[in-house]
């Protein structure tokens, strides 16, 4: 196989010295990007990490200017998209930027300009109400948009230190031994995993979608992380399980929601679709080189050797700061188009049409057997996550029974795939995931984890 990044006359027959100036070079940014990103901090009562915080400090200091910067931004994209479209001009299609930025086929080119219609709908409060109320387009534009676009500006300029500088290189090869049997995957996904699960899940999709683009994920790879790994923080746990009244039993809830999701993605990257994507990579994209120790080396030695490679390949501050800039257009113009058009119009089918709760119907003798109290309630609630995440703790508010909400917090969490953001960055991003892919996705999560979190649930109650 050949590597884009390192090439077979590239490791030496026998170990480098290991220099402090090579050490440092990789361990100072990695140490860094993992305190920004990875490490939790305790903030007003709460645990959060580091960019979380900046993001949530810079939305609030911002927040009157942020739904307008969305509307420009979606105004911008559909704008770069039409005339990429319709008028072609010669002088922009020869720029990789703009290409990369506005280029898009033609089915998402009318994502866009749904997103459009929905945004200026949503602003100015025209058209129906089921597009701009606080329920659909509003709770989208107000709350989730600006957020959206704090995360990607932090995220894009910042995710280099995580990606750039050898630590996936070093973490690759010292967790492939647990990564391949547990969850077929390359140890370096150890990172994009801690970054989602303790950071936040969209700062896990754009680390994989990058890493995908780069060569170092192949399709299965790349579709098993963005749909496995991209859980929600500790943080965002925490609110979820406060809008059901139960944020005294967050220690069990989160141990609960852990273990149900490492069971899940132990089972899921086995069994379709997942398993039915290629092991190739993207086309045009040649493939980094494989985590194997050559002969004599050590595990440590060799990740420290790549580590210091990658470090030291680096192109310096300019080449930093124009990377992040692009990662974070690239991010803003791509992604929350998406967002704010399938987001709106799955919010607005959940709230305003019963159709999620007559697909929950099937769950209700599941419930029933189970021994889940309130199961008829509980059913309306199974199906709705897929819109937002937010949707069955709301509907669960006004069950009585301590158990079911805690079951209905759990799953909410441990479905993973909800398009008011995680499925619409999914889509939004270069990962190889289709809408049916997702639909199947979390079908199969719900139906792996609810009797997962039920047993639990069980125990506890």
């Amino acid at each position: 196989m050949t590597s884009k990044h390192n090439t077979p006359d590239s490791t030496p027959s026998r170990p480098n010295p290991v220099t402090l100036q090579g050490v440092l070079s990789f361990l100072i940014p990695s140490l860094v990007g993992l305190i920004l990103f990875v490490v939790p901090i305790p903030w007003n009562g709460e645990m959060t990490v580091p960019i979380a915080l900046f993001a949530k400090l810079i939305q609030q200091s911002l927040a009157n200017l942020l739904p307008t910067a969305a509307l420009l931004i979606i105004t911008l994209a559909w704008l770069g998209s039409t005339i990429a479209q319709f008028m072609k001009p010669k002088r922009l299609e020869e720029s990789h930027l703009w290409r990369a930025l506005f280029q898009v086929t033609f089915f998402w080119y009318m994502v866009r300009t749904i997103g459009l219609v929905f945004v200026i709908g949503t602003y100015f409060q025209i058209g129906p109400e089921w597009v701009w109320s606080e329920d659909t387009g509003g709770m989208l534009l107000t709350s989730l948009l600006p957020g959206l676009f704090v995360v990607f500006l932090l995220a894009g300029l910042l995710l280099p230190l995580l990606v750039d500088f050898g630590l996936l290189e070093f973490a690759g090869m010292l967790m492939t031994r647990i990564m391949r049997p547990l969850f077929t995957l390359p140890g370096r996904s150890s990172i994009n995993c801690m970054a989602s699960w303790l950071g936040d899940g969209t700062i896990g999709v754009m680390m994989t979608s990058k890493q995908y683009e780069q060569g170092y994920y192949t399709k299965r790879e790349a579709a098993v992380i963005g749909t496995t790994f991209t859980a929600v923080s500790i943080t965002f746990s925490f609110i979820v399980l406060s809008n059901v009244k139960l944020g005294h039993l967050f220690l069990p809830f989160y141990a609960t929601v852990t273990f149900a999701g490492l069971v899940a993605a132990v089972i899921m990257p086995r069994i379709p679709p997942l398993s039915w994507k290629p092991d190739s990579y993207e086309e045009g994209v040649a493939a980094s080189a494989e985590e194997v120790v050559p002969e004599g080396w050590s595990t440590w030695r060799y990740g420290l050797h790549q580590a210091m490679n990658k470090a030291k390949a680096h192109e310096g501050v300019a080449s930093f700061v124009r990377n992040g800039l692009k990662n974070t257009l690239d991010l803003w113009i791509g992604v929350i188009p998406v967002v704010m058009a399938i987001g709106t119009g799955a919010v607005a089918v959940a709230t305003h049409t019963p159709i999620f709760e007559w697909i929950g119907k099937p769950f209700y003798p599941i419930l029933a057997g189970l021994g889940v109290p309130e199961a008829a309630a509980a059913s309306e609630t199974i199906m709705v996550g897929f819109a937002d995440m937010f949707l069955p703790t709301v509907l669960a508010a006004g069950i009585e029974s301590e158990m079911t909400r805690f079951i209905v917090a759990a799953l909410s969490v441990t479905q993973l795939i909800y398009m008011s953001e995680v499925g619409g960055l999914l889509l939004g991003s270069k990962l190889p995931i289709s809408m049916k892919d997702l639909i199947l996705i979390f079908l199969l999560r719900t139906v792996i984890t609810l009797p997962i979190i039920i047993g639990i649930a069980h125990l506890l109650f």
